[in-house]
């Protein structure tokens, strides 16, 4: 196997078209490493991509947050920036593992990985993440749930590097947050990562509902027939239930009839509902 070691972006694409599907790209390592070693990936060439500086910036412009391929987890987890427009993204890098692995671990990875129990990528898709593409004949914009493609993965072309990912801050009377139920409470895969992003209106109503899934055997999805529940509802002295919501979601989100999907079934909708209510305070405790 080769091992190639490149300094910027362009170096970087050119070894992804010299290599084409033997090569693999190398970031953080966190997920590629443990693979190789254990045999799951077999690649003619890793390319590193580590030292390409340009790829580490994180920036606000025109209220849109670009994040680059290269931004550790554990920055996700503790920027400020990161913390006021996306605190549902700040929540689910701080749910990876432990910070040891938050440290070197990459979101780029994450997102390129598409593990069904990837953190992430919940938080991601409810915030409508744009992702930025770019090859030797080119560049391409493609959102997150367009670029997912089934359990694992992705659309994305041997001989592209993903550069940067663009997502939407928080409006006007919304609050946003991710909640997750593993074996145990901390450094384990995710039963259920759910995110959920929430709007009301002044008159109490729910004006707009992002939910979105992680966990079980299939890729990270939106299920907009739980959030077309959630629109409208009449939000009642502060409290909040989403039961029909919570059903829809459990249904969309674990489909086999397995012991640990029967599970999910169970604890997503209290989850769901646990997640809306802290939304729900967020809006009414700022006076929004």
């Amino acid at each position: 196997m080769r091992f190639c070691r490149v300094s910027s972006v362009a170096e970087a694409v050119d070894e992804l078209s010299r290599w084409g599907t033997g090569g693999c790209v190398l970031a953080g390592g966190t997920d590629v490493m443990p693979q190789y070693l254990r045999g799951e990936r077999t690649p003619m060439a890793l390319i590193d991509i580590g030292g390409i500086d340009g790829l580490r910036g994180m920036s606000e412009v025109g209220g849109v947050t670009n994040i680059g391929a290269l931004v550790t987890l554990r920055r996700l987890a503790t920027a400020s920036l990161v913390a006021l427009k996306h605190p549902a993204l700040a929540q689910a890098a701080a749910a990876v593992g432990a910070w040891q692995t938050q440290t070197v671990a990459t979101l780029g990875g994450n997102v390129c990985g598409a593990a069904p129990t990837a953190d992430t990528l919940p938080a991601l898709l409810i915030s409508d993440a744009q992702l930025a593409l770019v090859s030797k004949s080119g560049r391409r914009r493609l959102g997150l749930e367009e670029f997912l493609d089934g359990a694992g993965g992705t659309v994305l072309r041997p001989t592209e590097l993903l550069r940067s990912v663009e997502v939407d801050p928080l409006g006007d009377r919304s609050a946003e947050g991710y909640l997750k139920v593993g074996r145990r409470s901390a450094m384990d895969l995710a039963v259920v990562g759910l995110a959920l992003r929430l709007s009301v209106a002044p008159n109490g109503l729910v004006s707009d509902a992002r939910v979105a899934v992680c966990g079980g055997s299939q890729s990270p999805q939106r299920v907009r027939a739980a959030e077309a529940a959630m629109l409208g509802t009449q939000i009642d002295g502060g409290s909040v239930a989403f039961d029909d919501a919570g059903e829809e979601l459990a249904q969309a989100a674990a489909p086999e009839r397995t012991e640990r999907a029967q599970y999910r079934r169970r604890v997503i909708p209290g989850l769901l509902n646990r997640l809306a209510q802290r939304c729900v305070d967020e809006i009414v405790g700022a006076g929004q």
